[in-house]
């Protein structure tokens, strides 16, 4: 037998976007929410992180809408001197669970099931008693688990590990109790370069560390990441992106352009990075990084023997004394697009270049206050989360093109100027400053330019790959290039082709020319866009 419940929203997942599009709802209706979470709290992958991981971005930046996170405070020691605060774990569990209990709960308009599966059907089951829910859904599920991706510290190593091998996750080189003659970071991501900062920053010389890194990434500049008083820094970079995006030849000559102006930056000043995830760090953590010379670029790992570690490309010795530590889990989810909003569903996905929890409230505004499901889709098409440097230019892109769009919404343009989770809401106090009006004449130069500039350069290495897809696709794209009548399926492709602003009319991707190579990288994001461009499923929900 299993209890009846009644509720408009059932929002599975009370990590950072269940909590934010929760936030919305509240704010913006009147609607019962009812959470159903796993995990014993709220905070989804926060609960099971890393003890010394911090936020990439400023506190400011991060939660939900209507409460702050932190003080907003600069810090003045540390790799982060001089800009504002990272929360780390532990104050960020401690404030979902505030956010939980002094703000959803008191509404009587919330309900929470910690420590519960959802079972599909608007069914779920405590993973405590066994007691089980039925749930009528008034209006619609959220799903926050489409995307959900793995961490090292609840996932297997991605590879073999004899008997013997002291292999741990990332957090437990925090309560070792046994010295190391070695530490061995397996990982190119952002817990891997936390990794060898803890470490640095705790006395351990870099010549105890090897780096095994697939491999190299872009890293995003934190000066440029910076509210307040320091957000003219931020605007600054914003003009500083659109003017590169409108001048480079490539690509690659857009990295190059950004790394000048020091808005990208790269452990290796010889190395090619071939990864981007969006991650942020401080010129003072890279300098501590760069200490590191014992860096290993053979692929990844296959298995690690008791004298030795096998990798994609050769092997590298190891010893009985050596504590390796796993950071290799793949993180971000990037499967198959569909619809943010459907008929009883909205799957959260991301839609735009920005900071995330930006995104997640900004949905939870749309479904509020907006009430066509085919205009919500037409705001905000769905984009994967970046991986390789490609990725930058398509989430760009979908940015400039859907602001404009998105500006016609009175209710969402007037939240997103008033939300402290827009990155550049507080830049109407300094609007008459000259900094600010040089990146304002800038943009405004620039905007046009670099929209059409990214869809050539985007069009230059996807154009095969649209045509490829195209040939034999029942749904978005016929088989002689042209759009069908369905703008959703039509919003997908061009989105994340990026060479269409429009989601009714993609006569641009009419295949017109042939790739004479493709990169290891590009094949990757070929393989994950080509799924993403099939019509998305009308499934019912989860």
């Amino acid at each position: 037998m299993h209890e009846e419940l009644d509720t408009d929203y059932l929002v599975i997942g009370a990590g950072a976007a269940g909590m934010a599009f929760t936030d919305a709802l509240l704010t913006h209706s009147d609607a019962t929410i009812t959470i159903v979470d796993r995990r014993h709290a709220p905070g989804g992958h926060w609960v099971d992180a890393y003890p010394y991981v911090r936020l990439h971005q400023p506190s400011t930046f991060y939660g939900v809408s209507s409460v702050l996170l932190g003080q907003d405070a600069v810090d003045v020691a540390g790799t982060n001197a001089g800009f504002y605060e990272l929360a780390g774990a532990d104050e960020i569990r401690a404030y979902y669970e505030r956010v939980m209990h002094r703000h959803f709960l008191p509404t009587g308009r919330v309900r929470y099931f910690p420590s519960s599966d959802y079972a599909g059907e608007h069914r779920f089951v405590s993973t405590l008693t066994g007691a089980s829910w039925h749930v009528r859904v008034a209006r619609k599920l959220i799903d926050t688990t489409y995307l959900e991706g793995t961490i090292p510290a609840t996932s297997a190593p991605p590879f073999e590990v004899a008997d013997g091998v002291r292999c741990i996750p990332a957090g437990a080189i925090a309560r070792l109790d046994e010295r190391a003659d070695r530490y061995v970071i397996i990982g190119g991501g952002k817990t891997a370069l936390d990794a060898c900062v803890w470490l640095l920053e705790r006395g351990v010389p870099a010549s105890m560390i090897q780096w095994i890194r697939p491999r190299d990434a872009w890293w995003l500049n934190r000066k440029f990441q910076q509210p307040h008083e320091l957000v003219l820094d931020l605007y600054g970079g914003v003009a500083i992106q659109i003017e590169a995006m409108a001048e480079a030849t490539s690509v690659e000559d857009l990295f190059a352009r950004l790394e000048s102006e020091g808005f990208f930056l790269r452990i290796d000043p010889e190395v090619v990075p071939e990864m981007f995830r969006g991650a942020v760090v401080s010129e003072a953590e890279l300098r501590l990084l760069r200490r590191i010379d014992d860096v290993v670029r053979l692929g990844h790992v296959q298995r690690i023997e008791r004298d030795a570690i096998v990798l994609q490309r050769g092997r590298v010795p190891t010893s009985a004394g050596t504590v390796h530590v796993h950071c290799a889990a793949s993180g971000l989810a990037r499967p198959p697009l569909r619809p943010i909003f459907e008929p009883g569903r909205v799957t959260i996905q991301p839609f735009f270049w920005g900071f995330a929890c930006y995104q997640f409230a900004m949905l939870g505004v749309m479904e509020a206050t907006i009430e066509s499901d085919r205009e919500k889709n037409r705001l905000c098409p769905p984009i994967a989360y970046w991986d390789v440097n490609e990725d930058y230019l398509t989430a760009f892109l979908a940015m400039l093109t859907g602001e404009r769009a998105r500006a016609q919404h009175p209710a969402l343009a007037s939240w997103t100027k008033t939300t402290r989770l827009n990155p550049v809401s507080g830049l109407s106090s300094y609007r008459d400053d000259p900094r600010a009006i040089e990146g304002r004449e800038r943009i405004k130069r620039f905007a046009g330019a670099a929209v059409v500039n990214l869809q050539k350069l985007l069009s230059r290495l996807l154009v095969l790959l649209v045509a490829v897809v195209a040939l034999g696709c029942e749904d978005g794209i016929d088989n002689d290039g042209s759009c069908d009548t369905n703008p959703l399926a039509t919003g997908l492709v061009a989105q994340q082709t990026g060479v269409s602003a429009d989601v009714a009319d993609c006569s641009i991707l009419t295949p017109t020319s042939t790739f004479t190579s493709a990169s290891r990288a590009l094949r990757g994001t070929a393989t994950r866009w080509s799924s993403s461009f099939q019509a998305a499923p009308r499934t019912s929900t989860p």
